[in-house]
């Protein structure tokens, strides 16, 4: 008499339960990864979000009162602030862009393709003690990158009078 080969149903059922766990742990695991693959992706978007407006402020002028290539150099107090009825394409000194809330992103000429979601504020503060120079003469442009998953990304840079 022959034996007849093959899986009984408890052996099935085990096997069964068996793989059921792998498969979670694997799935757990996957789900974790591809929660956290756009973060470094938002961050790169951030930082080059952050060169092009450090970029366009700091080819300014340091006050609106200097002149064009900064020499002489301006010998007044730090204002901050627009000046007059200046829009961001006539925007002509750094601190004329304190203030500036750009959600979506833009350039002085154009919206920005690619940054949905990404939302950008300027704010400039006279800093000339923080550098070692008297106080109007250097002011600290702080720039603040708010990414689609809410986290804040900040940049700063100095802009001195010369």
């Amino acid at each position: 008499m022959r034996r007849a080969q093959g899986a009984t149903l408890v052996e099935l059922v085990i096997t069964i339960v068996i793989i059921s766990i792998a498969i979670a742990g694997v799935v757990g695991a996957f789900s974790l990864i591809s929660g956290r693959s756009a973060d470094p992706l938002n961050e790169t978007r951030a930082v080059a979000l952050a060169q092009l407006y450090m970029d366009e402020i700091l080819m300014r002028k340091y006050d609106e009162q200097t002149p064009q290539g900064g020499v002489p150099r301006y010998s007044g107090a730090c204002s901050i602030g627009v000046d007059g009825a200046e829009t961001r394409p006539t925007f002509d000194d750094v601190d004329d862009y304190h203030g500036l809330n750009d959600a979506p992103p833009a350039s002085a000429l154009s919206n920005l393709t690619g940054y949905n979601g990404f939302a950008v504020q300027v704010s400039v503060s006279c800093a000339g003690a923080e550098v070692g120079l008297p106080a109007s003469q250097a002011k600290r442009i702080d720039l603040v990158v708010t990414a689609p998953d809410n986290r804040d990304f900040v940049f700063s840079a100095y802009k001195a009078n010369f």
